[in-house]
C-alpha cells in the first residue's frame, strides 16, 4: 500500500515549504490524482532552536517536541516521516527522537536525512573523495556529517572556525540579512555563502553539501565555483517518494 508522506515542517518553516514543493515535483505523475497524500505539521513555537541546543545557549533538548510532532503525523496516518533540518540529525538530538518515539510504541519510519545524503554520494558521485560542507554552527561543532562521510570513505572538508561563525552561520541566522529572518537569499547572505564555496575548493572539495535546509534557498543553479553542490533537502524528498511509492519517482 502507499504511504502517507509526514513532514515535520517548522525546522524552519521556509525549509518546510521548499520539501513540501521538491516532494510535488520530484513524484511522477499526468494528473493531480496521482500525486502522493502529504501530511504537513509546521508548529515552530514548540521547538526551541537546534543550534542552540547543541552550542549549549538553552537547556531543552528539542528532541522532545520533534518526537511529540512525528507522532502527531503518525496518528494523523503518515506512513514515513522527514524532518527537513540538518542540525536536528546531530546524535545528541535525533537519538533521543528515536528513544523517545521507541518508549511511546511509535513505529513510524523517520528518514535520516545525513544518511540518506551518504547514500547518495556513493550512488551518484563515484570517484570524489572530498566533500565540502556548508552548515549552521551546531552542525559544523557536533559533526554531524563528518560521522556519516567519513565511515563512508568520504573526507568532510569544513570551512575555517572564523569564516563559520562570522559569514556562513550568519548567512543563515543574522536577523538583518540572514535566510531563516528573510525567507529569501540577500545579497549578503550569497556573498557569504559564496565566499564559503570558493574557501571550500581551494581546500580540495570537488562537490559542496548545503548542509542546513535554509541553503538550497540560496542557490537557483545546481553549481557554484564549478563544483556540484548537493541539496540534503532534493535527497530527503526522493527519499521519502522512494519509502511511500518507488513507483512515483521520477528519474534523476
Amino acid at each position: 500500500m502507499e504511504k502517507w508522506i509526514g513532514v515535520v515542517g517548522g525546522v524552519g518553516p521556509f525549509a518546510g515549504i521548499d520539501l513540501l514543493g521538491k516532494i510535488a515535483a520530484q513524484t511522477a505523475v499526468s494528473r493531480d490524482q496521482d500525486h502522493l497524500t502529504v501530511l504537513n505539521w509546521s508548529q515552530p513555537t514548540t521547538i526551541v532552536d537546534r543550534t542552540e541546543y547543541l552550542l549549549g545557549q538553552v537547556d531543552e533538548n528539542p528532541a522532545g517536541a520533534l518526537a511529540a510532532q512525528v507522532q502527531q503525523l503518525a496518528r494523523m496516518g503518515a506512513g514515513v516521516v522527514g524532518i527537513p533540518c540538518n542540525t536536528a540529525h546531530a546524535p545528541r538530538i535525533f537519538n533521543q527522537i528515536r528513544a523517545e518515539l521507541a518508549a511511546a510504541h511509535c513505529d513510524v519510519q523517520v528518514l535520516h536525512m545525513i544518511e540518506e545524503v551518504g547514500r547518495f554520494l556513493q550512488t551518484h558521485l563515484p570517484g570524489v573523495t572530498k566533500i565540502g560542507v556548508l552548515s549552521t554552527t551546531g552542525t559544523y561543532r557536533a559533526g554531524v556529517y563528518v560521522a556519516v562521510l567519513e565511515p563512508l570513505g568520504f573526507t568532510a572538508v569544513l570551512p575555517p572556525f572564523t569564516l563559520q561563525t562570522e559569514k556562513i552561520h550568519p548567512a543563515i541566522y543574522d536577523p538583518a540579512y540572514g535566510i531563516k529572518a528573510c525567507g529569501v537569499v540577500t545579497e549578503q547572505a550569497l556573498a557569504n555563502l559564496l565566499l564559503g564555496v570558493t574557501t571550500l575548493k581551494m581546500a580540495g572539495a570537488e562537490a559542496i553539501i548545503l548542509g542546513c535546509t535554509e541553503l538550497p534557498l540560496a542557490f537557483s543553479e545546481p553549481t557554484a565555483a564549478g563544483l556540484p553542490l548537493i541539496d540534503p533537502t532534493l535527497i530527503l524528498a526522493r527519499a521519502l517518494i522512494r519509502e511511500a511509492n518507488s513507483n512515483k519517482l521520477k528519474p534523476l
